[in-house]
């Protein structure tokens, strides 16, 4: 943050100095809403939550070196009292971007892919100059602030994400920090429930190139016709990025090894160079693309910014971590949050990364989907139930759309797969059976089965043995246990596919960890409220905090 006296912050805020603040003391920063992040020449704004009131932590916070407190009401410290301290903090947040005027804001939204979007450019904009960028998903009204106040006087790109919780959040934030280049990733079905149609959303996303400014650049996806549309919203020039011909910015000859990571050429009108990413999944494709067009427009050489993402490691936990045990066992721990879109790519990763391993997944029922709530979460589990797992649990409430779905698409698949021809291995005959076949008829929600025409290649090819069609739960479903019978009898296919609710992520974890066998793979991804990252840290010996 750019040093200010008290007295300045008072003025900036409206506020009035209290508890014997020396309107001459200077804050230099951070700027903290945690009494435990304060250092020496800190600001502690003090929120009510909740459970919490930070006000309750002035005196602490003082007492760890903050210059004073940013308080709504009388404290026993030296304090700024306001009427609202995040208006407050938005105001001083907005004042300190102004008085930055060499400093490139770039705003960064879309419904799934932002953080790790953000990152990456974080990453590549670090090579032009000094960088701030959003930590985490401090995205909102309290977070973007926070992150805008980390800029200094030599801060020459402030990378920010912005997230949306309802129509004109995104244009308030682009009010505190008006960005110059504004990039968009996609429009899917996160908080579909709160906005009411991915029209809605798209309306919402479309609010960053709305504030760009006519000598600013939109970094739109080309492959997302939600996105392209877009480009009738602004008054900048529009740069196009994906998979798409004319795109600016484009990826080519994409491939993807057997740990799910993706290779490609990165093409742009200055030149080629090729990519091999770091990141789990072909999905990150899309974010590395989105990133590349930004820092293109910033100047960078496509060698560079090749070079840069071939490099770039996961930063943000709990998002396609991937943690191979001692015995073989890998983790993918992507527990951060979910919605349908990003579920569809984890299932993805897990299928590329799997190969002929066992896999297991765990998750939850998605939030915030509104009247589709019940058709989305059936689409989740016979995306689940379809995508050859050993065993599958759910967590928490809210789990029978999910489990009603993975069950069916369990049975789909059983009766697809038909009898054992004689003289034909019960696994070999299983292993036919592909997993866009065994949830075809079952629609994620869009009419097309889970992958579609761009699933990885190899589903249920010859010699890649799935275990799609194992199938038999022990549930008090008649027909379920009729399979179990069928296949502890040899009337079916041998293997079982175990469909299970788990009331809480200790449940799931400890019955999932009897159940491993080393060279396993097991996906864990659900909405950040399930707190799925404890089923992750159970698998992998940690606390997950």
């Amino acid at each position: 943050m750019i040093p200010l006296p008290l007295a300045r912050i008072a003025e900036i805020t409206s506020g009035a100095l209290a508890g014997m603040a020396d309107p001459r003391a200077v804050v230099r920063g951070p700027v903290v809403t945690d009494s435990r992040a304060v250092e020496p020449g800190s600001l502690f704004v003090a929120i009510k939550g909740e459970r919490v009131d930070g006000h309750d932590f002035a005196a602490q916070a003082v007492a760890a070196g903050a210059v004073a407190v940013l308080a709504s009401r009388p404290v026993d410290a030296p304090a700024v009292i306001v009427g609202d301290t995040v208006a407050a903090m938005t105001a001083l947040a907005t004042a300190v971007c102004a008085a930055l005027p060499a400093t490139t804001v770039i705003g960064l939204t879309g419904s799934a892919g932002k953080t790790t979007t953000k990152d990456l450019l974080a990453r590549l904009t670090a090579r032009i100059g000094p960088t701030v960028a959003t930590s985490g998903s401090f995205n909102n009204e309290i977070g973007h602030p926070l992150t805008v106040l980390k800029s200094g006087e030599d801060t020459r790109y402030l990378v920010l994400e912005l997230g949306a919780r309802s129509a004109g959040h995104i244009t308030h934030l682009t009010r505190v920090a008006p960005p110059r280049i504004g990039v968009v990733l996609n429009v899917g079905t996160a908080h579909l429930g709160v906005f009411g149609g991915k029209d809605e959303i798209a309306r919402a996303k479309g609010e960053l190139v709305e504030a760009l400014p006519a000598e600013g650049v939109a970094v739109l996806n080309a492959d997302d016709p939600l996105v392209a549309a877009m480009a009738g919203r602004t008054g900048a020039r529009v740069t196009w990025y994906g998979r798409a011909e004319g795109a600016t910015v484009r990826a080519e000859n994409v491939t993807v090894d057997e740990r799910g990571r993706a290779s490609f050429t990165l093409r742009t009108p200055s030149g080629a160079a090729p990519v091999a990413l770091r990141l789990y999944g072909e999905h990150a494709v899309e974010n590395a693309l989105a990133a590349a067009a930004a820092a293109y427009e910033l100047g960078l050489p496509v060698a560079t910014i090749a070079e840069e993402l071939s490099e770039a490691e996961p930063r943000s936990r709990w998002r396609m971590e991937v943690t191979d045990r001692a015995d073989g066992v890998t983790v993918i721990n992507d527990a951060y949050n979910a919605n349908p879109d990003s579920m569809r790519a984890a299932f993805g990763a897990l299928d590329a990364l799997a190969g002929d391993r066992r896999r297991f997944a765990v998750v939850a029922a998605l939030r915030e989907l509104g009247d589709e709530s019940v058709a989305l979460n059936e689409g989740l589990g016979r995306l689940a139930g379809g995508a050859g797992l050993t065993g599958l649990f759910v967590v928490g409430p809210d789990a029978d759309p999910v489990l009603a779905g993975a069950r069916a698409a369990v049975r789909a698949a059983r009766e697809a797969a038909g009898p054992v021809p004689a003289g034909v291995p019960a696994v070999a005959h299983a292993g036919a059976v592909s997993h866009a076949a065994a949830s075809h008829g079952a629609p994620y929600g869009t009419g097309e089965p889970p992958g579609g025409a761009g699933e990885p290649p190899g589903n249920g090819a010859a010699g890649r043995l799935s275990p799609v069609a194992a199938f038999g739960e022990a549930t008090e479903d008649a027909a379920d246990a009729e399979d179990a019978e069928d296949a502890a009898t040899g009337g079916g296919v041998p293997a079982v596919t175990r469909v299970s609710h788990a009331a809480d992520a200790a449940q799931a974890g400890a019955e999932l960890s009897a159940m491993l066998a080393p060279g396993d793979v097991v996906l864990v991804k659900g909405p950040r409220a399930a707190g799925l990252e404890r089923v992750a840290a159970a698998l992998l010996g940690g606390d997950g905090r």
